[in-house]
């Protein structure tokens, strides 16, 4: 395959949204819908490189009943998949969300992988990086996997001159910045708990994006949610802005992010159209009930609205700091 996107999640899920008519403490609320899909943060990467597009291959694990049911979902989702089988069942996560946008997630830890199931793992994205160009190392680490797991992918794929995205929270998000990945793509919250450090404006989320770059990673993607993202890259520091929208379910719209950056960089966008490109997908991809990903064009759309200001760092076009790119 040319420009093959593999991405990995060792800790998938049964994703199961409920969408209720509101969220309220100590009242009744009533159920509207409730859908059930093949989850975890790699996967859901791969769905929107599918969609754009992309060629894309997922690597997870599954074992158990819920493995089972897994693998039918994603034999719905049109991009190849390569299961790691284990031992214990795959965990299930619920996301409870309202038509205000108001989303409460409930995550279990995942089940203990064995050493050997760890092994295997490592070795089947091994065999997929011949032939590769972007490793996408996403979500968490189960219980049983070392905290330095996502950093030793993250060697082997320099080896293959794969580039590799680390989108992950946690020991295991401090040990794979320090490998040097290609991009490390942190919400707000995984940023504050790295950093050990409340990130209330605008000009603390700047910082922590420099001061992550500069603990090892090439580049990063700082995601503020629907207050746009922070880029900070070789040349500059960057904030991408999306115009005012409906927020209907946030639920994804990191993973929509972060594979959009991918996909545009691995198309030819330089950094900065990268950054629009994928604050665009997360923000269209936060106004669509359940858990749903934008289509290219419903991205366009935003992307075509979204402003990207230069906040420092030299400019090839000689443009001051704080204007707007194009």
């Amino acid at each position: 395959m040319v420009n093959l996107i593999v991405t990995l999640t060792i800790n998938p899920a049964i994703d199961r949204t409920i969408t209720t008519d509101r969220l309220v403490f100590e009242d009744r609320t009533y159920i509207l819908d409730s859908t059930e899909t093949a989850g975890g943060r790699g996967i859901n990467a791969s769905r929107v490189l599918h969609s754009f597009g992309a060629s894309t291959l997922a690597v997870a694990t599954a074992g158990g009943d819920s493995g089972r049911r897994f693998e039918r979902h994603l034999q719905a989702c049109g991009f190849p998949f390569e299961l790691v089988p284990i031992a214990s069942e795959i965990r299930t996560n619920l996301a409870i969300t309202d038509r205000q946008g108001l989303t409460i997630k409930l995550n279990e830890l995942g089940p203990e992988l064995q050493p050997a199931e760890v092994e295997r793992v490592q070795a089947a994205v091994l065999r997929r990086l011949e032939g590769a160009e972007w490793l996408m190392l996403c979500g968490s680490l189960p219980p049983g996997v070392p905290e330095t797991f996502y950093a030793s992918l993250i060697r082997l794929a320099h080896e293959h001159n794969v580039k590799t995205l680390l989108d992950t929270d946690g020991p295991a998000l401090r040990t794979g910045i320090a490998a040097g990945p290609t991009v490390v793509a942190p919400n707000q919250q995984e940023a504050e708990r790295l950093l050990e450090t409340a990130l209330v404006t605008r000009g603390h989320a700047r910082r922590a994006a420099e001061r992550i770059r500069q603990m090892g990673a090439g580049c990063v993607v700082l995601s503020l949610g629907s207050r746009g993202a922070v880029g900070a890259f070789p040349d500059g520091i960057f904030e991408a802005v999306p115009p005012p929208v409906k927020a209907v379910c946030p639920i994804g719209a990191g993973d929509a992010l972060a594979a959009a950056f991918v996909w545009a960089w691995g198309r030819g966008a330089d950094l900065v159209d990268a950054l629009r490109w994928a604050v665009a997908a997360g923000t269209a991809s936060a106004t669509l009930p359940g858990v749903q990903f934008a289509s290219l064009p419903e991205a366009r759309q935003i992307y075509d609205r979204l402003e990207v200001r230069r906040i420092s760092g030299p400019s090839p076009s000689g443009e001051a700091a704080g204007r707007s790119v194009r």
